[in-house]
């Protein structure tokens, strides 16, 4: 019987996952596998993986290094199938979201409602809307939920 490597199991899943179109499955997978690490006195020490908060709500506490007061701040929450819904600061808004391996994040196109407010307030929905869709990675410190995007940092604290 033919054995295989850990890795040789993955770039067969891979390639089933793209045949079937498995993609938000495959996408689990890397999100949850535990790459190993290097050997230590010939025993392999699996490296932890941060597992992305699914099911909470967040609401931005600062974007760009700007911290905002209470109000009508912008929320997120990315639920088990990957549905990310929130609110902009005046719109609601939902996209497919996915965690990925080395807790990388991939946003992709953003549905929102229509409605209209003040000039202030669309300009900073607006600027968090393209940061969000622009994610790159993610990461929870000190209670607080980050994504790096292309367009500045987004932290999240958890809604009560």
């Amino acid at each position: 019987m033919l054995r295989r490597s850990h890795s040789a199991r993955l770039a067969v899943l891979a390639a089933v996952a793209a045949v079937a179109g498995a993609g938000p499955a495959l996408a689990q997978h890397k999100a949850t596998a535990r790459p190993e690490a290097p050997q230590q006195g010939g025993v392999v020490v699996p490296k932890p993986q941060k597992v992305f908060p699914t099911n909470v709500q967040w609401t931005l506490y600062s974007m760009g290094g700007r911290t905002f007061n209470t109000g009508e701040r912008p929320s997120i929450m990315l639920d088990g199938q990957f549905r990310a819904r929130g609110f902009g600061g005046c719109n609601n808004f939902s996209a497919t979201a996915y965690p990925l391996q080395a807790q990388h994040f991939a946003v992709g196109p953003i549905a929102a409602t229509k409605k209209a407010c003040e000039k202030g307030v669309m300009e900073t929905e607006k600027a968090f809307l393209v940061a969000f869709r622009t994610a790159q990675t993610w990461d929870v410190k000190d209670g607080y939920l980050i994504i790096q995007s292309a367009h500045g940092e987004l932290k999240f604290q958890r809604s009560i």
